[in-house]
């Protein structure tokens, strides 16, 4: 591309680096906000500024909050006693929507990958397993993707938990192997969560 102006040019490149945006998405996304008034362009770039500097993580599930405890965790109305363990925050999105879950949440972080180079350490394993040695809920649900990543990830914690006096569960296979919770329909999500399955009955199923 052939910019007549440096600013044009650098904004474009800027809006390119976002995750699925190219060269000609971005150029359409700025020449939109080169057409908005002013104020409305600075409340835009105000309101991701303050995003980024003010953003926290819940300090008990590593959830995206605006202070020490998310909304979920300090919500007295939410069953505190469930654990609802996700590989991450768009996961807790995903299963919010479905309205079906009433507990709340852990996020990892991520899954046991070692292809890509990541390992029990790098997640929040740990902290679940503290969190549940002091919280002692009644039920940990594994709502990980169905691929062999996630598999290995929840044998692991599985293992970690084993001794502790809790109910492990997992969301039951409806959503297809391989595929990913925050693209599965609300409906199918529901009704995984409804129908989930002890661990150890899933090990077996998958071993």
């Amino acid at each position: 591309m052939i910019f007549s102006s440096t600013l044009l040019e650098n904004a474009v490149n800027e809006f390119a680096k976002l995750p699925g945006i190219g060269k000609k998405t971005a150029l359409r996304l700025v020449l939109h906000l080169i057409k908005q008034d002013v104020q409305e362009v600075q409340f835009f770039s105000e309101a991701i500024s303050a995003m980024r500097e003010q953003i926290k993580f819940c300090k008990r599930c590593h959830n995206i909050s605006d202070k020490e405890l998310c909304n979920i965790c300090s919500n007295p109305m939410r069953k505190q006693e469930m654990i609802c363990v996700v590989e991450n925050i768009r996961d807790v999105i995903a299963i919010e929507s479905t309205q079906q879950f009433n507990g709340v949440y852990h996020v990892l972080g991520g899954i046991i990958s070692p292809l890509d180079g990541i390992g029990p350490d790098q997640l929040t394993i740990d902290a679940l397993v503290d969190r549940v040695s002091s919280e002692r809920p009644q039920e940990i649900i594994f709502a990980l993707n169905p691929n062999i990543q996630g598999d290995t990830t929840v044998y692991y914690i599985g293992r970690k938990l084993k001794g502790i006096p809790v109910k492990i569960t997992t969301i039951a296979r409806g959503i297809s192997f391989g595929g990913e919770l925050e693209y599965a329909d609300e409906m199918t999500l529901a009704k995984s969560i409804s129908n989930r399955i002890p661990v150890e009955n899933y090990i077996q199923a998958i071993s």
